[in-house]
C-alpha cells in the first residue's frame, strides 16, 4: 500500500525545485507535487516520512512534517 507523505520544505528558487525533484524522482514513489506558494511537498510510494526528510537533509534540504511536528 502506497504511503502519502506530506512535507513543509524551503523551496526558494528553480535551483532548489530541480534538486528537490531530482531526489524524490530517485526513490520509490507513485507520485508527487510541489506547491511552490505554500512550500510544501507531497509524495506517494512505497517511502515513509523519514526516508524523504533524510533525503532531503543529504542535499541541505530542510524539511518537516506537514502537520507541523519536527524530524531530525
Amino acid at each position: 500500500m502506497a504511503n502519502v507523505v506530506e512535507l513543509k520544505v524551503g523551496l526558494h528558487c528553480d535551483e532548489c525545485i530541480k534538486k528537490i525533484l531530482k531526489v524524490i524522482k530517485n526513490m520509490e514513489v507513485d507520485t508527487y507535487d510541489v506547491d511552490t506558494q505554500l512550500n510544501k511537498v507531497m509524495v506517494t510510494g512505497n517511502v515513509t516520512s523519514e526516508e524523504v526528510i533524510r533525503a532531503l537533509h543529504k542535499i541541505k534540504k530542510q524539511a518537516t512534517l506537514w502537520d507541523g511536528g519536527q524530524t531530525n
